[in-house]
């Protein structure tokens, strides 16, 4: 298997830096500003209307360092959430009727934490998400974590870029599909994605180049004929998310010289019902050392939730933050074009 690629942190790469990745975005002389855009369709100013998700980035540890990574994640980072913060954000959620946490990372799986939380969650009656890469599922230490992921009822949410090997292995690492592969029927063994257990299996794709999602009914009847006649593997859902022009796929989008004309795509592909439903109406992200944020690529961009509502997670006020007003950017337009992009796949 090939060496993990260094990630921009540990390159050092001005593109490490939130700061400069907007102001990359902001230097485009040619494109429309966001509010702007949205103050056109009369829905500016984008503000929060409650709190359905609390989503918990718990580190920027992984065992992959992917393409098109939003996070910068990679097997060099150090970042993850202690167990102090994980306790005010059980602490928080127990004060509060949020129904769904959403874990991610990084490989979330990675933090020493994980199993833990997971388990206090649960006892709390909340549904939990764990947005997986399938390949962590194959490492010495988590390959017991699908019978774990079955006996508390976890939600898999799991990254899986494209049904052909090659197109995944470019984006993703050497191996990378095979593993994944042998991840899935693994989860299938236990039960996810037999549509009868209760145990929900969901994939996640997104594009392998500078381009939208297609219709994600018509490729989840493509993944579900190919996965299943070639490898045997089940799931109950797709969702295909949209790349966000920030992080490594924004380097991507400038060594090919695609940032002007994707992001050109984006802006004008703006759906203002996808604009209506963007996820971070309704969550708050928190960040590995537990500051909050509208959204995981707010998080990843430095942008903190308005200066008026709580800032950290030791200080959540719900009523505040499920009003707040959201921090905007031009990788909004990441959210919003086509038939919009979420966490949770398409919004419109």
């Amino acid at each position: 298997m090939a060496r993990a690629l260094p990630t921009l942190q540990a390159r050092r790469s001005p593109l490490a830096s939130g700061a400069e990745q907007r102001a990359r975005l902001d230097a485009i002389a040619t494109l429309a500003d966001f509010d702007a855009v949205l103050a056109r369709h009369e829905l500016e100013p984008l503000r929060a209307v409650a709190i359905e998700v609390l989503q918990l980035n718990v580190g920027k540890v992984c065992n992959q360092t992917c393409r098109h990574c939003h996070v910068d994640a990679g097997p060099d980072r150090r970042e993850v959430m202690s167990r102090e913060t994980m306790d005010l954000c059980v602490g928080a959620l127990a004060r509060t009727a949020i129904p769904t946490v959403d874990i991610t990372g990084g490989a979330p799986e990675m933090n020493p934490h994980f199993r833990g939380l997971v388990e206090e969650v649960r006892a709390l009656g909340r549904r939990v998400m764990d947005r997986c890469n399938l390949t962590i599922l194959e490492t010495p230490s988590h390959r017991d974590l699908p019978d774990f992921f079955a006996r508390h009822r976890v939600e898999l949410v799991c990254s899986l870029p494209h049904v052909e090997a090659a197109r995944t292995d470019r984006q993703r690492g050497d191996d990378v599909f095979a593993r994944s592969i042998r991840a899935l029927r693994r989860l299938n063994e236990v039960g996810y994605g037999d549509g009868r257990s209760g145990l929900r299996l969901v994939l996640v794709t997104n594009p392998t180049g500078a381009y939208l999602p297609v219709d994600q009914r018509t490729l989840e009847a493509t993944w579900r004929e190919a996965l299943a006649s070639r490898h045997g593997v089940v799931f109950d859902e797709l969702i295909a998310i949209t790349n966000m022009p920030i992080s490594r796929y924004l380097e991507w989008l400038e060594a090919s010289g695609n940032l002007e004309s994707y992001m050109e795509l984006l802006v004008r592909s703006f759906n203002p019902v996808a604009a209506r439903a963007v996820m971070c109406r309704s969550t708050i992200s928190v960040g590995w050392d537990g500051t909050l944020h509208d959204c995981d690529f707010n998080q990843m961009l430095g942008m903190t939730v308005e200066t008026d509502s709580p800032r950290h997670i030791r200080d959540y006020d719900e009523a505040t933050l499920a009003a707040r007003l959201i921090q905007t950017g031009r990788h909004c337009f990441g959210c919003t074009a086509g038939s919009g992009s979420s966490c949770g796949g398409a919004t419109a």
